[in-house]
This record gives C-alpha cells, sequence and structure tokens, in this order.
C-alpha cells in the first residue's frame, strides 16, 4: 500500500499536463488581446476614412 502511495506521489504527469494548460490558455489570451487591439485600431482607420469620404 506505501509503495502504490509512494508511486502516485512522485507521478508527475497530471502536473506537465496542467502546466501545457496554462501555457495554451496564456497564449491564447495574448492573441485575443492582440488580436482585439488590432481590430480596435482598423476599426478607427477605416470610420476616419470613411468620414473624409463623406
Amino acid at each position: 500500500m506505501t509503495n502504490l502511495l509512494s508511486r502516485f506521489i512522485k507521478d508527475e504527469s497530471g502536473a506537465t499536463a496542467i502546466e501545457y494548460g496554462l501555457i495554451a490558455a496564456l497564449i491564447a489570451l495574448a492573441i485575443i488581446t492582440g488580436a482585439t487591439a488590432i481590430g480596435t485600431n482598423l476599426s478607427t482607420k477605416f470610420n476616419k476614412i470613411a468620414s473624409e469620404l463623406k
């Protein structure tokens, strides 16, 4: 029983999966933030162009 418990405590595969999940979440957050900033800038530019064309 103690052997089984010690193997369970030393097993790090779950921790690795959690780390990969956190890295993927941070990358997704960076992409979303960047896309939002670019979208806002493009919207501003297009609105300026549209108002100048009128």
